[in-house]
């Protein structure tokens, strides 16, 4: 199992980069479309963190900035239904941090924004994922400064929300950013409104 090359970047194809190591072999390394890799000039000394796939007709590579990336990857691909191409996609549509918080907070519509990954694929990346991302990364919430309304008005206001089409992680963000305490249901969704746009 290959878990890191170190060596000289060069650009691959689309969606993957070639590393030349000292020894002058070239591998193939296929990333994510968002990855930060993209940003190494030629001929730059890179590490990359990498998940080898070997199925019966096909050996490859998959690479990532930093360990944190490729164990979420591994972890994607533990779901049942999600192949190292669409665990991939998930990753090149959502930058790490955001996917783990759509995860936490089982937004569906965020994770099914990557390509070729429907509401239902979604739905089970967050079912059988949310328990071990909330272990994997115990900041998520933290990081992302979303407020997690606790009394029932601010809870009514966010599921009003979330019917009007805004994500559960927009609307959670929106109420918790309201500093009144004690407001109707209405006028914390009318104040939340206002963070919306």
């Amino acid at each position: 199992m290959i878990r890191f090359i170190k060596g000289i970047f060069h650009p691959g194809l689309s969606g993957s980069v070639i590393i030349e190591t000292a020894s002058g072999m070239g591998f193939e390394v296929n990333i994510p479309a968002n990855s930060s890799l993209y940003k190494n000039l030629e001929g730059e000394e890179v590490k990359v963190y990498t998940s080898m796939i070997v199925r019966e007709d096909d050996v490859s590579l998959y690479g990532f900035s930093d360990k944190e990336n490729l164990e979420l990857f591994e972890l994607l691909i533990t779901v049942n239904g999600i192949g190292a191409k669409a665990g991939m996609s998930i990753m090149s549509a959502l930058p790490p941090s955001e996917l783990k918080r759509a995860i936490a907070m089982g937004d569906a519509k965020a994770i099914s924004a990557a390509n070729g990954v429907g509401k239902k694929t979604a739905e089970r990346v967050i079912l059988e994922l949310k328990d071990k991302v909330g272990s994997f990364d115990d900041d998520i919430l933290a990081e992302s400064d979303v407020f997690v309304p606790a009394s029932d008005e601010r809870s009514e206001a966010v599921a009003a929300l979330v019917a009007l089409g805004y994500t559960k992680n927009e609307a959670a963000d929106a109420v918790g950013k309201v500093k009144k305490e004690d407001l109707t249901c209405e006028e914390y969704i009318k104040n939340a409104l206002k963070n919306l746009f």
